[in-house]
């Protein structure tokens, strides 16, 4: 039997014909049997895909000759927890709505925080009083995170500008912070941002909650369950994984996310196994009948 997996990735460097590394990396993917997300820009590359392991390892090596500081994570998956292949050009790498704040250079992001490895992060935790800042939409919390981290109440990334422009965190300016997101690539952008506005020390977790789990699975400091963007939803790290999400309808503990039953609003709700067998026309909060 095949082994499958899914790997995600990303990388800042300047791109001089996006299109071009659109058209190449669509003709890769579905050479090598591969579905997922791939994002390309002026500002590099940022893809998560899935299929049989040979193929995937094909694909990395091939996007490895042009990108050269890709940092890849590997999760189980395939293929299949991907609707299908969609390969774009955007703007942004990621969307803050601030493409013209970003620089990326032949090294990556200009000016962003400090890159710190796991270790690192604990000897940091060890010497001063970090306050954690999550990168990620408010929702992807609800399930996990690290411990007392602050979580902005933002909806999606390019709400993230604003908010720090709101003043809510300016007592925070001078005080050691630890930007974190799933894989590394929003905190590399949110961390830029920081700096722009005067906090004074800030870092970044290199290679995300990903690479920190794992290395130390759940006996660390990260909490809970992995919000991610296909059909697993998402993932625990071991079997000591605490279950924070608490279901919409009944307060019951759960990581699972269901789209509200409303047509009109779709949005992801966490409900619990039990609730959804039994209410599969679950509405959100908002919406509730």
């Amino acid at each position: 039997m095949a082994i499958h997996r899914i790997v995600l990735f990303y990388a800042f460097q300047p791109v001089a014909d996006p299109d071009a590394v659109r058209l190449w990396q669509r003709a890769l993917c579905e050479q090598h049997g591969l579905r997922g997300r791939i994002l390309i820009s002026a500002q590099g590359i940022n893809a998560t895909v899935g299929g049989e392991l040979d193929a995937v390892k094909r694909y990395v090596k091939a996007t490895r000759e042009y990108f050269r500081f890709i940092d890849v994570k590997w999760s189980d998956g395939s293929a299949q927890d991907f609707p299908r292949l969609s390969v774009k050009v955007r703007k942004e790498l990621v969307s803050f709505g601030a493409p013209d704040e970003l620089r990326v250079d032949a090294d990556g992001v200009v000016g962003g925080g400090q890159r710190l490895s796991p270790e690192e992060l604990h000897r940091l935790v060890e010497e001063k009083d970090v306050v954690f800042f999550d990168g990620r939409n408010s929702f992807e919390a609800q399930i996990g995170r690290f411990k007392d981290a602050v979580v902005p109440q933002v909806g999606a990334t390019r709400d993230f500008v604003a908010e720090l422009d709101s003043g809510k965190y300016d007592d925070l300016k001078d005080k050691p912070i630890v930007t974190y997101c799933t894989g590394g690539i929003r905190c590399e952008v949110l961390s830029s941002l920081m700096v722009n506005r005067g906090f004074s020390e800030v870092y970044q977790l290199d290679g995300g909650i990903v690479r920190y789990g794992e290395q130390y699975r759940d006996s660390g400091l990260w909490e809970g369950s992995l919000y991610v963007f296909d059909s697993r939803m998402h993932l625990e790290f071991s079997e000591d994984a605490k279950t924070l999400g608490a279901c919409a309808r009944c307060s019951g503990p759960t990581s699972q996310f269901r789209n509200c039953a409303d047509p009109e609003c779709r949005a992801l709700t966490l409900f619990c196994e039990d609730c959804h067998a039994r209410f599969p026309e679950l509405r959100c909060t908002g919406h509730a009948a």
